[in-house]
């Protein structure tokens, strides 16, 4: 066998994308609690970071109040990082931003972490209950550089400044499912989130672009990319049984009826058309469901066709402590792969 390159021999690490899903039966206190749970194992299992994202107007989702809860997570752990995947710009003035993520850096130094997404992350109505404009997302490549002015360095001259904040660097990252993303990541030169674990069809020309237009910064000097997988952890047929809670909320999505996070069903079959399971399938393609071997065997897969500097994982599982051993499962085979490759290299 050939020797490895020393980028073929390295296993990206992993870090956790959680959403606060209220599971039918329980609250969003309930949520809320177990994204703490599963941050502090996530930690001691050797994850980079754990992320929470903004949505509005979600019954299933407790992450609204983003900076909040991301407080609340950072304050029950000691080491993994804490942050946004991600604080949905539009809806809020890039001052109000720099002072919430100024204020949590000043209370948990060097841990955390501001993705910026362009989309609402909600409805137009709900767009117009947070006080925003449609048409907000336009200004967003102009408001992440206000907002990156703000945590920067105090300038001569410069009339407001976030308190806490100013001087801060809380390190800033773009998410994105297209290319606009991409883009705009590669000009401002920082790290580039593909949320591929809903929305897979441009990851690959994402990465691409990304690659090829990144223009080095004062945060990054080279690009780092991390791509966003759905992995359900379990013995067959367990697994893909567990699956369908989020294969659920995904076709009400469709029929535009979100709701709580539903239990795992025997038959997805019984569920959805056929129509909605092709819908379906395509946003969730980007998913490991199986065995640790299928993890393995679909991680490994996934490493070698994206070349991602970091994976950040989301799991949907209905049940808490099924999700607590999906991610002690992946872990270790995440580790198992690490010792594998390291040995080849050596």
């Amino acid at each position: 066998m050939p020797r490895a390159t020393l980028q073929e021999s390295r296993v990206p690490p992993l870090s956790v994308l959680d959403l606060a899903h209220v599971a039918e039966g329980a609250t969003p206190a309930d949520a809320l609690h177990n994204s703490l749970d599963l941050a502090q194992h996530a930690e001691k299992w050797g994850y980079k970071r754990f992320w929470l994202a903004e949505h509005h107007n979600v019954a299933g989702i407790a992450s609204a109040a983003t900076a909040v809860v991301i407080g609340y997570v950072a304050g029950g752990t000691l080491t993994i990082r804490v942050g946004s995947g991600g604080i949905m710009l539009p809806n809020h003035a890039p001052l109000i931003i720099a002072e919430q993520f100024g204020t949590l850096e000043a209370l948990y130094p060097g841990r955390i972490d501001l993705g910026l997404g362009r989309a609402p992350g909600t409805d137009q109505l709900t767009v117009r209950a947070l006080r925003r404009h449609p048409a907000s997302a336009e200004t967003f490549p102009r408001d992440v550089l206000e907002l990156q002015a703000f945590l920067g360095d105090l300038r001569p001259g410069q009339a407001v400044q976030a308190v806490p904040g100013t001087g801060s660097h809380v390190p800033l990252w773009i998410l994105g499912s297209s290319l606009f993303g991409a883009q705009l990541a590669a000009s401002l030169g920082l790290p580039f989130a593909f949320a591929s674990h809903f929305a897979p069809d441009l990851l690959l020309p994402a990465l691409q672009v990304y690659r090829a237009e990144f223009q080095p910064s004062e945060q990054r000097q080279q690009p780092y990319a991390m791509v966003g997988v759905n992995v359900i952890a379990a013995e067959d047929p367990e697994a893909r049984r567990l699956f369908t809670s989020l294969q659920q909320a995904v076709t009400n999505m469709f029929r535009g009826t979100r709701g709580l996070l539903p239990p795992p069903i025997d038959n997805i079959e019984t569920y959805w058309s056929p129509v909605e399971k092709s819908q379906v399938s395509k946003m969730l393609s980007r998913s490991f469901v199986g065995s640790p071997e299928t993890v393995r065997r679909g991680l490994e897969d996934f490493i070698e066709e994206t070349s991602a500097d970091e994976l950040i994982v989301a799991s949907a599982i209905y049940d808490h402590r099924a999700r607590l051993r999906s991610y002690e499962i992946l872990a270790e085979v995440h580790k198992a792969l690490g010792r594998e490759r390291s040995s080849i290299a050596g």
